[in-house]
């Protein structure tokens, strides 16, 4: 398991009666990784995983497995109400065929560090497959600070990376002050990705790839070779589009711009609905800018159906 490059937390595409539409889904994996990305992240919160159900991310685990073929890592996020069932999606991963977890921390209850660190510690063990820690408090209420995430690493040998996501890019420096290149560091939210990485970060688990994957995965190699004229240039056409992956809809603007770009459809599950009003003219003048200015590095067509 290599923890680099532009791994896309992919959603989940649903079909007309919101099932599971597990062709496109092959067919937008397999897209992601022709236009660059190194691994796809399944069952993430943009992949809408709070509303599957434990066949339905089996499956979808099996489904992207097979679709990959092994020409990149499937990465399998872990996310459950209690740990054990968290645990047991865990080796269904690894029986599914997957090369690495994201580990959450449970749905709903944000706990003590003594809690949350039996509960990460938990599935660290359950196989073993390398795994990133997923920090995300300002969305999970739960803050892995650097020194518990130090002591993790200090005691589980398969804890691989750590996915950024406070919105402060001095926790990618103090994580790497404290072990150096014990972990891989990843940003988790788009619209730090280029200080991210100047802070040390080596990888991006992004949202708006499922839309744009050669942008993405451009911004990232500009950033990462310290091409800063190029980096800036780009992320200033992206902006726009990557500060939709850091609000409470993020879901839902995410699948809105596949919708615009013809790379998905805008259907969620309940209790989320798509935008609409005053929200989805302002997405869809966004996404429009953003097609009117394309810039250089352009993705390829993804061209079975667009997601029903």
């Amino acid at each position: 398991m290599k923890w680099y490059g532009v791994m896309p937390a992919m959603t989940t595409c649903l079909d007309e009666s919101l099932q599971v539409d597990a062709a496109f889904m092959t067919a937008h994996a397999r897209w992601l990784l022709d236009n660059g990305c190194t691994g796809i992240v399944s069952l993430g919160s943009l992949g809408q995983a709070a509303t599957l159900s434990f066949a339905e991310k089996e499956a979808i685990l099996r489904n992207m497995t097979a679709s990959v073929g092994g020409r990149a890592p499937v990465v399998a996020a872990i996310s459950a109400l209690s740990t054990e069932e968290a645990v047991a999606l865990a080796r269904a991963a690894e029986q599914a065929g997957c090369s690495g977890l994201m580990v959450l921390p449970p749905y709903v209850y944000c706990g003590d560090w003594r809690e949350m660190k039996a509960h990460v510690a938990a599935v660290l063990r359950a196989t073993p497959l390398s795994c990133m820690l997923y920090n995300n408090p300002v969305a999970y209420g739960t803050d892995f600070r650097p020194e518990q995430i130090a002591e993790l690493a200090h005691e589980h040998e398969n804890f691989a990376a750590v996915k950024e996501s406070s919105t402060d890019v001095r926790r990618v420096t103090a994580i790497r002050a404290l072990l150096a290149d014990r972990l891989q560091v990843f940003v988790g939210v788009d619209d730090a990705i280029v200080e991210g990485i100047a802070a040390g970060a080596v990888g991006w688990v992004a949202g708006l790839v499922n839309a744009f994957p050669a942008e993405s995965v451009a911004l990232f190699n500009h950033a990462a070779a310290g091409k800063q004229e190029e980096a800036f240039a780009l992320y200033r056409w992206f902006l726009p589009l990557l500060r939709m992956d850091t609000v409470p809809k993020f879901v839902q603007l995410i699948h809105q711009v596949q919708q615009e770009t013809g790379t998905g459809n805008a259907r969620v599950r309940p209790p989320r609905l798509p935008v609409a009003g005053a929200e989805l003219e302002e997405t869809r003048a966004i996404v429009l800018e953003a097609l009117r200015n394309r810039p250089a590095a352009q993705s390829t067509v993804l061209s079975i159906g667009h997601g029903g």
